[in-house]
C-alpha cells in the first residue's frame, strides 16, 4: 500500500510540474529513481499485494496528497489554511468515527493516540509543510515527500522499539540521498535556464 501511495503522490506532482513546463532534467529523474527504489527497499519487504480495491482506494489517496500539496504552495497562512482545511473534513471525520465506534469501540489510549496523530501531527506538519512549500519547486516538492517513510521508520526505532536494522539504514540512507540528488540536480537546471 506504501508503494503505490508514494507511486501515486510521485506521480501527480511530477505530472503536474511537466504540466507547468517544470521538467525535470536527466540527474532529478535519478535521484527520483534512486529515492523510490529505495523506499521499495524500506517497505517491500514482508509486503503483500493488496486487493484491486485497495490498489484504487490507494492511488486516490496518493493523488489527492499531491493535490493537496501542490494547492497548498498558494497558501498565504499555512496555519489557518490548515486549521480551516481540518475543521471541512470533520463532518466525514465524525460519521466516520461513528460507524467505527460501533465497529471496535477505542480505548482512551487509542482516542489519545487518534488526537495526538491527527490533530497534532498531521495537523501541525500540514502547517509547516505548506509553509515550506512556495519556496520548493514541483519536482523537489514532490522528491522531499519521499523523507514521509524514513521519518516513520526512525520514529518507529525511536518511539516503539522497532529494531535498527542494516535495511532501514541503508534505504532510509539512500532515499535522503536521491532526495538530495534531485534537489541539486534541480538547482543546477533552474541556474542554467536563468
Amino acid at each position: 500500500g506504501a508503494i503505490v501511495l508514494f507511486g501515486a503522490v510521485q506521480f501527480g506532482m511530477i505530472a503536474r510540474a511537466v504540466a507547468a513546463g517544470d521538467r525535470p532534467g536527466a540527474v532529478e529523474w535519478a535521484g527520483l529513481a534512486v529515492a523510490f527504489t529505495a523506499l521499495v527497499w524500506l517497505v517491500g519487504p514482508g509486503a503483500s499485494a493488496p486487493s484491486p480495491l485497495g490498489v484504487l482506494l490507494m492511488t486516490a489517496a496518493g493523488l489527492c496528497w499531491a493535490a493537496y500539496s501542490l494547492l497548498g504552495r498558494g497558501s498565504a497562512d499555512p496555519l489557518a489554511d490548515t486549521a480551516g482545511n481540518f475543521l471541512r473534513c470533520l463532518p466525514a471525520a465524525v460519521l466516520l468515527a461513528a460507524w467505527g465506534w460501533r465497529v471496535h469501540p477505542p480505548d482512551a489510549k487509542g482516542l489519545a493516540y487518534a488526537v495526538a496523530s491527527g490533530a497534532l501531527a498531521s495537523g501541525l506538519g500540514y502547517a509547516i509543510w505548506y509553509a515550506a512549500l512556495p519556496a520548493l519547486s514541483r519536482v523537489t516538492a514532490a522528491a522531499v515527500q519521499l523523507t514521509v517513510p524514513a521519518l516513520a521508520a526512525a520514529g518507529a526505532v525511536l518511539f516503539i522499539g522497532e529494531p535498527l536494522t542494516t535495511r532501514v539504514v541503508l534505504a532510509s540512507v539512500a532515499i535522503i540521498g536521491g532526495i538530495a540528488l534531485t534537489i541539486v540536480g534541480g538547482d543546477r537546471r533552474r541556474s542554467r535556464a536563468t
